[in-house]
């Protein structure tokens, strides 16, 4: 069995096969009406020709003997070639025939059609007849009954329709072809979009991705795809972006700590040193490890976090306490920077604690080191219909208003004041943003007038209180 493996290909001979099947219904259908009208039309024609003999036989027969009968039968059938007529007795002997050539032997020996309708063959040329008994008129008491039997030849009707079945089945081959034809070219214009696709995907790379197909000129049925593809083209585009700009930030932030562990190495052994200045070094690189794997455990997080592979687990957190355990740990840091950090409010969600804690952590951390002495910061609980928010606000330098929509992207910080304040790699906020989505809230943050807040929002369950 032949498999077509073009879509095309495929479309184009069913559009051919349905053309031809129905076309060829269509003509049987035609040949058989075709048939049964040149039937009826035979049908009548000999009914006819009946009709005359006894017509004429029997306004002859009142009148005239045999010889006046045979005369005005004969002038009756003058010019009609293609009839034959048989007269038989009712014994079936042959009494008059005219055009003979249009029966058998066996008709003209006094053979007798079965029906009233028969079919025959002389000579490879097809006939029809019928068969009919008439009543003639005697010039004595007694009426005579013959049996007429005329004969009319088909040769021009078969050859007409044998013409037209010629000219059918011609056109039924044409008309397939035509709608192979007309298939291919239908299927081949629409599946252009596809086409397209595949041109377009092949020229795609990590640098060419800005490549997008036109949707108007598609069909409806491709209209669907063509969008998701350059959907697709768009979110590998962006991911590549992000991807270019995450790599060029991981180097750049991890430049700065293997410097300086190399710089360290290298005046390690440039002379020999005592024990003590050989453990200050180590204790030194130690710290630059140790912020290399904060950075890369917090990479991992973020990646994990765009996989939306973060597991949490769903138990009630009173923020208001976790709020208060972070304020303690961070209270010697505070005091040493002379900074108050107060607490208002209350209320409870649902979610992970950990990781709530650790994003309210960094928020925190955060406002220590931007907050100058004398300041305070500010962590406000409250709940209502719209959810459960948890800010927290600081006095210092503001975060430019151009770098508001930016301050949560990896690796970057609000302005040069705040960045030459900071002791991590900018990946804090973008962490506590990953941990909010992963709750299903979110975070904003505004900075007016020497004040700073982070807010978060999160969804309002049955564990929630107001404050």
């Amino acid at each position: 069995m032949i498999r077509i493996h073009s879509l095309t290909a495929r479309l184009a001979t069913l559009f051919a096969v349905l053309a031809a099947g129905l076309l060829v219904l269509v003509a049987v259908l035609f040949g058989r009406m075709l048939d049964a009208h040149f039937q009826e039309l035979d049908m009548h024609e000999l009914q006819g020709k009946v009709s005359l003999i006894r017509n004429t036989l029997q306004d002859v027969a009142a009148t005239g003997g045999r010889p006046e009968r045979v005369e005005a039968l004969e002038r009756s059938f003058v010019g009609h070639e293609s009839v034959g007529v048989l007269l038989r007795d009712v014994e079936g002997r042959v009494l008059y025939i005219i055009h003979p050539e249009h029966f058998t032997a066996a008709q003209r020996a006094g053979e007798r059609i079965s029906g009233g309708l028969a079919d025959w063959t002389v000579d490879e040329r097809p006939h029809r007849g019928l068969e009919a008994r008439i009543t003639l008129p005697s010039l004595g008491s007694k009426e005579q009954t013959i049996e007429a039997l005329v004969a009319l030849d088909l040769s021009h009707h078969v050859h007409f329709l044998a013409s037209v079945h010629n000219a059918t089945w011609a056109g039924v081959v044409v008309a397939a072809l035509a709608a192979a034809l007309l298939g291919w070219f239908a299927a081949h214009r629409g599946l252009a979009p596809l086409r397209r696709v595949t041109e377009t995907a092949r020229r795609l790379s990590a640098r060419q991705l800005g490549e997008r197909l036109a949707i108007d000129d598609a069909p409806l049925e491709v209209r669907d795809h063509v969008e998701a593809f350059n959907g697709m083209l768009a979110r590998l585009e962006a991911a590549f972006q992000r991807l270019g700009d995450y790599s060029a930030d991981i180097a750049h932030e991890l430049r700065t700590p293997i410097s300086n562990l190399m710089t360290q190495t290298q005046v390690a052994l440039s002379r020999p040193r005592t024990l003590d200045e050989y453990q200050d070094i180590l204790a030194s690189n130690l710290e630059e490890y140790e912020r290399i794997a904060r950075m890369v455990s917090d990479m991992l997080f973020l990646a994990k976090a765009e996989e939306n592979t973060l597991a949490h687990a769903g138990e009630a957190i009173d923020l208001a306490r976790e709020a208060d355990a972070l304020i303690d740990f961070y209270e010697a840091l505070a005091e040493e920077g002379q900074v108050r950090i107060v607490r208002q409010g209350q209320a409870s969600v649902q979610g992970d604690r950990l990781m709530l804690r650790r994003a309210l952590s960094n928020l925190i951390s955060n406002a220590l080191r931007h907050t100058p002495k004398n300041g305070q910061i500010t962590i406000r609980v409250d709940a209502d219909a719209a959810g459960v928010r948890l800010a927290v606000c600081n006095v210092g330098d503001p975060i430019p208003a151009d770098q508001i929509e930016r301050i949560f992207e990896r690796f970057h910080r609000g302005s040069a004041q705040r960045e030459s304040r900071g002791e991590g790699a900018g990946l804090g906020l973008a962490i506590t943003r990953s941990i909010v989505q992963a709750h299903g809230g979110h975070i904003t943050a505004r900075s007016a007038e020497g004040v700073t807040c982070f807010t978060i929002t999160l969804p309002r369950n049955e564990a929630s209180s107001p404050s």
